[in-house]
């Protein structure tokens, strides 16, 4: 996805979320299962991360993939093998 596309999904995440931030990781990092108190909302910038919320099926995303994950949500994730950058932030309240 190119440059102009990707300022657009930050745009995008902060119509929709609060407290919005870009973070990355190296090939194969492994977060432990947690959760959030709030809905997350995430973009996928670059490279690949595979989401495994408890007792469902793994979420694989690649380079301009968006999730929704609500509050509470037990869930881990797997970096892919070129690493990931990801914008995520707290959805807004309606």
């Amino acid at each position: 996805m190119h440059y102009e596309s990707m300022a657009r999904v930050e745009e995008r995440l902060r119509e929709e979320a609060d407290r919005c931030y870009q973070w990355s990781n190296g090939p194969g990092f492994e977060y432990e299962t947690h959760s959030h108190p709030y809905r997350k909302v995430l973009y996928v910038e670059r490279g690949a991360i595979t989401f495994t919320p408890a007792g469902r099926q793994p979420i694989a995303m690649t380079a301009g993939d968006r999730m929704d994950l609500p509050a509470g949500t037990a869930h881990g994730a797997i970096v892919g093998p070129d690493g990931v950058t990801c914008w995520e932030g707290q959805a807004k309240r309606a």
